[in-house]
């Protein structure tokens, strides 16, 4: 029975998200990425629909073929060698037959051809579960679905995946030997996941690489990082936000007076490598900059629904009296974009960096059993002025191209420590340009 759901930005994710963007943050927040709407108090919502319309078969929908393929199933099916061999236990009549009530569930939401709709069996929701609960035992990234091919949305700064160098837009062709052509991202999950210490190995298609990549992780415990501060020896104060979640807005804005305290009046707030979160947050973190009323974003239903406003709700301490830049790549997805685009918009601030990942749908999360659930697309995100989030992400108002840089000196990657989107951003506050 249907019971309660959730709002996701996603991402991964987004699922975002976003390519897909399905909670793994090995992470992977269903790209990710939770959003928690008006709703920061409570991500629960009530069912709109009573759940007793779900309860029964649709009118008019042949679903003969389902059963004769399930009586045939029951009378003709051997397992393989590879089924044989694969198989860990002995199932009883009762337990095929769940799986094949759950496979039937997954089967449903994979013919929409969205890579964000994505039904979890019981053994998948509590893989969702454990990433948004922030802690789990993975590489630390969000991966999701685009073009059909296994794409990372972000690694987190500071994880495995990060430490190893896995990027943003990564193709994984492989996850420790075996193919992930066709892979569900839920299959996904449960291969990348694993106990801390153990290694996992990636075969990586990178745009600009010549040859593939083998990229070999140690999982290890993740925790999923949020905002720090830090003042460059320039002078320029710097908010780097890792994450939007449900505590976000409260760590916001105590790094936000810590700024407006600290006398600076050049600010960074750098989004880059995050893969979005709760949209609550990011409504309050932009309510920061925007006068009371102000849109935010909206939520299109199309025709399933009327419109969903999100506006500024006025903090707005600066009065357009502050110099700011935004920092983002195409790791910055979802609530990231929500945030970053809506700044542009209303030119509050520059963007500096690359085109964001590309995530503009809402997802939806909801309970189907007690220990199943439905990750459903049910909107678009606009930015003010209609603007649809599309898949080739929010255009900076600066690029910055890396791979020229890397190309005019000769090298094939930036020392540790060297950043020239951050130096970028520097020689704009100096220059103005």
């Amino acid at each position: 029975m249907v019971k309660d759901k959730i709002k996701f930005v996603c991402t991964k994710f987004p699922l975002s998200s976003p390519f897909v963007v399905v909670p793994i943050i090995l992470l992977t927040f269903v790209l990710g990425v939770l959003v928690g709407a008006n709703r920061l108090g409570s991500n629960i919502l009530p069912a709109e629909v009573s759940a007793s319309l779900y309860s029964s078969a649709p009118k008019n929908i042949d679903l003969d073929p389902v059963w004769k393929v399930w009586y045939l199933l029951d009378s003709k099916f051997v397992p393989s060698h590879e089924v044989s061999a694969t198989s860990t236990e002995k199932l009883t009549k009762k337990e095929i037959n769940q799986k094949r009530v759950w496979g039937l569930a997954q089967g449903l939401a994979a013919s929409t051809d969205d890579p964000y709709t994505i039904f979890f069996p019981p053994s998948d929701a509590e893989i969702f579960t454990d990433d948004i609960s922030g802690e789990f035992e993975g590489v630390g990234m969000e991966i999701g679905l685009r073009d059909g091919l296994l794409t990372v949305v972000s690694p987190l700064k500071g994880t495995p995946a990060f430490t190893a160098g896995i990027k943003a837009k990564d193709r994984i062709l492989k996850i420790d030997g075996v193919s992930t052509k066709n892979i569900n991202i839920n299959t996904a999950v449960k291969k990348i996941r694993g106990p801390k210490d153990s290694i996992v190995e990636f075969e990586i298609l990178r745009e600009g690489e010549p040859e593939l990549l083998n990229i070999k992780v140690k999982r290890g415990v993740i925790e999923i990082p949020t905002i720090e501060t830090k003042t460059l020896p320039t002078g320029e104060f710097v908010i780097e936000l890792m994450h939007f979640s449900a505590n976000s807005a409260d760590l916001f804005r105590k790094a936000i007076l810590e700024f407006k305290n600290s006398g600076k009046h050049k600010l960074i707030l750098d989004l880059r490598g995050n893969p979005g979160g709760y949209l609550g947050s990011a409504v309050d973190i932009a309510s920061w900059f925007l006068p009371k009323g102000s849109v935010v974003v909206t939520e299109d239903y199309g025709k399933n629904g009327k419109k969903i406003v999100h506006r500024s709700r006025g903090y707005d301490i600066f009065n357009n009296k502050l110099d700011m830049v935004i920092l983002v790549d195409k790791g910055s997805a979802s609530a990231s974009e929500i945030l970053s685009g809506a700044l542009k918009e209303y030119k509050k601030a520059k963007l500096i960096g690359t085109n964001t990942y590309g995530k503009g749908s809402v997802q939806e999360l909801v309970n189907i059993t007690d220990n199943s659930s439905l990750k459903v697309t049910v909107a678009l995100w606009l930015l003010p002025g209609g603007v649809h989030i599309g898949t080739d992400g929010i255009e900076p108002n600066i690029k910055v191209d890396l791979r020229k840089i890397l190309e005019d000196r000769k090298i094939k990657e930036f020392k540790e420590g060297e950043d020239p989107i951050m130096d970028r951003a520097v020689e704009y506050f100096k220059t103005g340009e």
